[in-house]
């Protein structure tokens, strides 16, 4: 007995096969920028570096920047491990650009209650690529159109998915619900859940350079990615409401500056908040036109301090800062713009700010010097005694401002006298008498 006991205790027991991982990232209502670009590469970099099954992006989106939703789609269709866009919670949607992303992905999904569709490319400058049922239409409108109808038709083809409703999606508008798109083949699952989600994957194959990968998501373990502080700072100044508010309290900055001698925190923090706010603009669709219009407005409320204009700088400044804000940011492919409730209350807030502040600058410069020789010139004092002849003119002390100073004077001073200061030189005060009348 005890020989077979010892057997069976030496035997090499079988090897467990590991828990397949699953490597997860959300967009959650969020405008596509290069900031997202950088979040799902790094997410996409982490997945394969530590062996997961596929990288799941949970995405709501209304849309965004062309070149990042380029960058993302050609991220994807590289991918060495296969990508699920899962388009999620209910109530989400796929919009704009969106749609591209979900057309790239290996395996698309959707969530009861989602949407898709609206890819019709916007112009900068905020209108629509090509007007539709127009007989006239711009040859550079029609340029851009034709190119998204022909990317969003090959991204279709290239999965397998339904090609023609993906032309049909960007030339005319076209939208699905969630249902609709699994039954026309837009996407390939409906999941109400990520759980069930994993389920539906279990098994599937996948082409993923060339070859037939199966998916083993069974029991799989789910790895959240989460952002680290530096992504989440990129995501907020790709808002266009965050680099418009960044930009006005950096010229606060620079008025409270102004407005106090020397250099302090005001204008440290009016700087960091400029150079992050132009940051911002710098990775947005930017209308030039209308940063030129927010930079002629400020500079017309800071004329009308030195102007006499009676308010008319003041009226155009606070026009040109609505209007410039307004036009700021453009919105290609269903990104936001800067929002009209944050723009108008901003610019009369800085027109007030900024009159408030350079008036009360100006009238303490062109007050008399506190310190120095200014301070005391022109000044009366009062004789302490009487002058007493010293070679060519008279000597004595004089009272001014709390303190007694040497004085000499051409002519007598008698004690309890006023005088007038006429200059200084060194440590002695040259007075003039007043002749009382």
């Amino acid at each position: 007995m005890w020989p077979l006991l010892l057997w069976l205790m030496l035997l090499p027991m079988p090897a467990q096969t590991p828990a397949p991982v699953v490597y997860r990232l959300a967009l959650e209502d969020e405008p596509i920028t290069p900031a997202t670009f950088r979040f799902i590469r790094r997410g996409l970099r982490e997945a394969t570096e530590n062996g997961a099954v596929c990288l799941v992006v949970e995405m709501d989106t209304p849309g965004g920047l062309v070149e990042a939703t380029r960058d993302i789609v050609q991220l994807f269709l590289r991918s060495p491990i296969p990508v699920v866009v899962y388009v999620t919670p209910p109530g989400a949607r796929a919009a704009s650009a969106g749609v591209f992303i979900t057309l790239a992905a290996h395996v698309a999904a959707m969530a009861p209650g989602t949407h898709i569709g609206a890819a019709h490319p916007v112009q900068l400058g905020g209108g629509p690529a090509a007007p539709p049922d127009t007989a006239r239409v711009d040859p550079m409108s029609e340029k851009i159109l034709n190119d998204a109808v022909a990317w969003a038709r090959a991204l279709a083809q290239y999965r397998g998915r339904n090609a023609d409703w993906a032309a049909r999606a960007v030339s005319e508008s076209q939208t699905l619900t969630a249902r609709e798109a699994v039954a026309q083949n837009v996407v390939d699952l409906l999941a109400p859940s990520l759980d069930s989600l994993l389920v539906l994957l279990d098994g599937r194959n996948v082409a993923l350079d060339g070859q037939t990968v199966t998916l083993q998501t069974a029991g799989a373990t789910v790895h959240m990615i989460e952002r680290w502080w530096g992504e989440r700072i990129l995501a907020a100044l790709s808002n266009p409401n965050i680099a418009f508010l960044l930009l006005m309290l950096g010229f606060y900055g620079l008025l409270f500056e102004l407005y106090t001698p020397g250099w302090g925190i005001p204008g440290t923090l009016g700087a960091i908040f400029l150079m992050l706010g132009f940051y911002g603009l710098s990775i947005l669709p930017v209308n030039y036109v209308g940063l030129a219009l927010l930079v002629l407005g400020l500079g017309m409320l800071v004329a009308e301090a030195f102007v006499p204009s009676f308010g008319l700088l003041t009226v155009g400044g606070v026009v040109c800062l609505i209007l410039g804000g307004l036009m700021l940011v453009e919105s290609p492919m269903g990104f936001p713009k800067v929002s009209a409730a944050l723009v108008v209350p901003v610019a009369l807030a800085t027109a007030l700010i900024a009159l408030f502040l350079l008036g009360n600058a100006l009238r303490i410069q062109r007050r008399p010097a506190r310190v120095g020789d200014e301070t005391l010139i022109g000044q009366q004092a009062v004789a302490r005694e009487d002058f007493t002849p010293e070679g060519d003119h008279f000597q004595g002390y004089v009272f001014v401002h709390g303190e007694w100073w040497r004085a000499c004077s051409t002519a007598p001073v008698r004690a309890g006298q006023p005088v007038r200061i006429e200059r200084r030189e060194g440590l002695r005060l040259w007075v003039s008498p007043i002749v009382s009348t």
